[in-house]
C-alpha cells in the first residue's frame, strides 16, 4: 500500500518536530504501510541488537550448549581477591543466563555502557565484568544492562565456539535475506551482543514479521516457537513512563495495547501487535521515544 496510509503519522511527528527516519507497517504478512524520510539505509540499531542476541540464545538452548540455569562461573573465573570476602550470593559466577536475559544480575550501575566501553583498559571485557562484586542477589530487581547482554554473548561463544554474529548468520540472517551483517565486537573479537549491528529498517521490520509468525519461516521453524512466546512475555516487573513500566521479558520490552517490543537508544523501534497480526518497526535519530510510541498509538493502531 501506499504512503498516503501514513499520512496521520508523518504530520503527527512532523508537527512535534520527532527526527524519524523510516516506518514500516507489516499487517496480515503484507507491507500495510511504508514512510522514508531519506534512503532507507542499514543503520546500527543499538539496544534493537538485544532481542537479536536472544535469538541465538533460544537456538543454543535447543542445540543442548545452554540452559536457563547456565551459569557465568561455568564458563568464565570470577575474580578470587574479590570473590573470597563476599557472600556466595554476590559472587558475579552465580548469575544465571535467566539473569541475565531478563537483566536481574544484581548490579546498581550496571557494567560495561557505551561510554565504559569506550574508555576500558582492560581488553577482555568479561574478565572485567566477572571482577564486579554484586549489589545484590541476582534475581531479585530489574536494571537495565548492556553489560548483562555482552555476557549472554560471551557465554553463547564459549558454549558454542562461534561469535554471536557467526552463529546467527546461517540459523536466522540468511534465512531471512539478511547477508553481509555488520555487529561491533569486542577488542577480543565477542560479539557486542548489547548493540552494533547494523541493518536496515525494512530488514527490522522483516525480523519483527519472524517474530509475529513465532520463528516460522516459510514453512521452516527457524526459531523455536516456545522461546518466542517465553522471551515475549512478561518476567519482570520495571518502571517508568507508560511503554516502559509494563515489564520486561527476555531482552524485549512489554508495551501498552497487548503488544511488546525490541527498541533501541534514538528511536529505533520494533513493535509486535499479535492480536493485530501486524508489525510496526521504526528508524529514527530522536531521544523521545515515547512521543514516538504515542503517534504509533493515536495514528497508525486505530487504522489497523
Amino acid at each position: 500500500m501506499s504512503n498516503h496510509s501514513l499520512t496521520g503519522f508523518i504530520d503527527y511527528i512532523a508537527d512535534r518536530g520527532l527526527q524519524v527516519h523510516s516506518a514500516r507497517v507489516r499487517q496480515n504478512g503484507r507491507l500495510w504501510g511504508k514512510y522514508d524520510l531519506t534512503e532507507d539505509k542499514r543503520r546500527v540499531q543499538h539496544s534493537i541488537s538485544k532481542s537479536f542476541t536472544c535469538m541465538a540464545v533460544g537456538l543454543a538452548i535447543e542445540e543442548g550448549k545452554l540452559a536457563l540455569n547456565s551459569r557465568l562461573g561455568e564458563f568464565f573465573n570470577s575474580n578470587s581477591s574479590i570473590v573470597d570476602n563476599l557472600e556466595p550470593s554476590l559472587d558475579p559466577g552465580n548469575i544465571t543466563l535467566y539473569n541475565l536475559l531478563r537483566m536481574s544480575s544484581g548490579h546498581d550501575s550496571p557494567p560495561l555502557w557505551a561510554n565504559e566501553r569506550a574508555s576500558l583498559k582492560e581488553k577482555d571485557w568479561a574478565k572485567y565484568y566477572m571482577s564486579l562484586p554484586l549489589d545484590r542477589t541476582p534475581g531479585d530487581m530489574f536494571t537495565y544492562s548492556s553489560g548483562d547482554t555482552f555476557m549472554i554473548s560471551a557465554m553463547l561463544q564459549a558454549a558454542t565456539g562461534e561469535t554471536v554474529r557467526d552463529y546467527l548468520t546461517p540459523r536466522l540472517f540468511e534465512p531471512l535475506g539478511i547477508e553481509n551483517v555488520h555487529w561491533e565486537s569486542s577488542p577480543l573479537g565477542v560479539t557486542l551482543g548489547c548493540a552494533g549491528l547494523s541493518i536496515s529498517n525494512e530488514e527490522l521490520s522483516i525480523f519483527g514479521q519472524l517474530l509475529l509468525q513465532r520463528g516460522l519461516w516459510e514453512g521452516q521453524q527457524i526459531v523455536p516457537e516456545a522461546w518466542i512466546r517465553f522471551a515475549a512475555s512478561k518476567q519482570i516487573d520495571t518502571q517508568g513512563s507508560p511503554d516502559w513500566a509494563q515489564g520486561y521479558g527476555c531482552q524485549f520490552w512489554m508495551c501498552t495495547h497487548d503488544a511488546y517490543r525490541a527498541d533501541g537508544a534514538s528511536g529505533q523501534l520494533c513493535i509486535i501487535l499479535p492480536g493485530k497480526d501486524a508489525v510496526i518497526a521504526v528508524n529514527s535519530r530522536e531521544d523521545r521515544m515515547q512521543e514516538i510510541m504515542d503517534a504509533i498509538w493515536t495514528e497508525i493502531y486505530p487504522l489497523l
